[in-house]
């Protein structure tokens, strides 16, 4: 009798780097067949995620071309994913968070009819547009699911809120908090060890932060190394020419900044432990920083990830100059003292996926006490 089969699908390095810890959970049990696809959407830069796991793609799509549109992304992952599933015939499909390849896997699968289990599954903000798309996938995503493995109790009020019901919502924790302990652990690299001084971070790439909001985040954090001479401002450019052109044109050349190409996911994560503060508009980092006790501004007007901010390892400050400005000098002249701990989980979310997805094939495997201290809602 064939094994039962799973298929993992990924497209951004976000998928990959979350998507990771899943699958190599799920391999470790021989009575079920994981396959791992990827759509391409972000290719070069999953792939080198993806490595830092010893992971590789069985299948690659490869949709990616210059220019397209969310469109046509959209066509090309549908026509690339459908027939491979009428080749291979899975009986669960696993996707993770809001990208276009995610909501894109689930209504393949809703096409199919194979179940859907949806990993970081009920982050919400208050307007379907923003984030764009993020918001839409990740809640369309969400009606299509058998199987919603929701990071904090908090996502998983807002699955049974929306009247999803409450034996497919699952807390889980975040699996991004596997990766990046994994990956911490794994990267003995040192940034800056010449530096004495502390390390501040700025990420920026968001759709909606393009122009001038961009140029107040690249001009607040430039204001922000000029006032704290041991500071060195580090800028891990995305790779949108239009992102560049405002960063280059900003913080090019000057004293204490250091603009560099995007790090390998390994890299970067040794790189966030070095950090005394990171400023950034990413989901993904919002959830990382807090693991290693390190402190962010968040660059938007809204966050699908208010546990967080709840806990103060985040602050929301938008894309104002003087509010970003306030906020880091704040925390720069601060003193050392307790940091706040993640409210992400406890590294453990891989192991609960596992447990769950095999159950639904109604394939048994350990439970040991993984969900001990996990609570379903925040209420309990």
């Amino acid at each position: 009798m064939a094994k039962p089969k799973i298929i993992a699908v990924v497209g951004t390095r976000p998928d990959a780097i979350k998507t990771a810890p899943v699958v190599r959970e799920l391999r470790r049990f021989d009575a079920v067949e994981t396959v791992l696809v990827s759509t391409g959407q972000h290719r070069e830069m999953l792939a080198q995620a993806l490595g830092a796991f010893d992971l590789a793609p069985d299948h690659d799509l490869g949709i990616m071309q210059h220019g397209q549109t969310l469109a046509d992304m959209t066509r090309r992952v549908l026509e690339g994913l459908d027939p491979l599933l009428a080749s291979l015939q899975p009986q669960l499909i696993l996707a993770q968070g809001d990208t276009t390849t995610t909501f894109v896997a689930a209504l393949a699968s809703f096409y199919r009819r194979v179940p859907f289990g949806h990993v970081e599954a009920g982050l919400r903000t208050e307007s379907v547009a923003e984030p764009f798309p993020e918001e839409f996938n990740r809640r369309a995503a969400a009606l299509v699911a058998a199987q919603h493995y929701a990071p904090t109790p908090w996502a998983a009020e807002n699955l049974l809120n929306e009247g999803h019901q409450p034996e497919t919502v699952f807390v889980t924790g975040n699996t991004g908090i596997d990766a990046v302990r994994h990956v911490a652990d794994q990267t003995a690299l040192t940034w800056y060890p010449d530096w004495t001084g502390r390390v501040v971070v700025l990420t920026t790439h968001r759709r909606e932060n393009l122009g001038a909001p961009q140029r107040e985040i690249a001009e607040a954090a430039l204001e922000v190394a000029r006032a704290h001479p041991d500071v060195l401002l580090v800028v891990p450019m995305h790779r949108n020419p239009a992102v560049r052109e405002t960063l280059v044109s900003v913080l090019g050349g000057q004293e204490r900044v250091d603009l560099i190409e995007p790090p390998d996911y390994a890299d970067f994560v040794k790189l966030m432990q070095r950090s005394a503060l990171i400023l950034t508009d990413s989901g993904g980092v919002q959830e990382e920083a807090p693991a290693f006790g390190v402190p962010v501004l968040v660059l938007r007007h809204t966050t699908e990830r208010p546990e967080g901010v709840q806990a103060g390892a985040a602050k929301l400050v938008g894309t104002d100059k003087t509010s970003i400005v306030t906020a880091a000098d704040e925390l720069l002249a601060a003193k050392a003292g307790s940091r706040p701990s993640s409210p992400y989980g406890d590294g453990r979310a891989a192991q609960r996926i596992r447990y769950l997805a095999l159950r639904e094939l109604g394939v048994e495997s350990p439970m040991e006490d993984m969900w001990t201290g996990f609570k379903r809602l925040s209420t309990e």
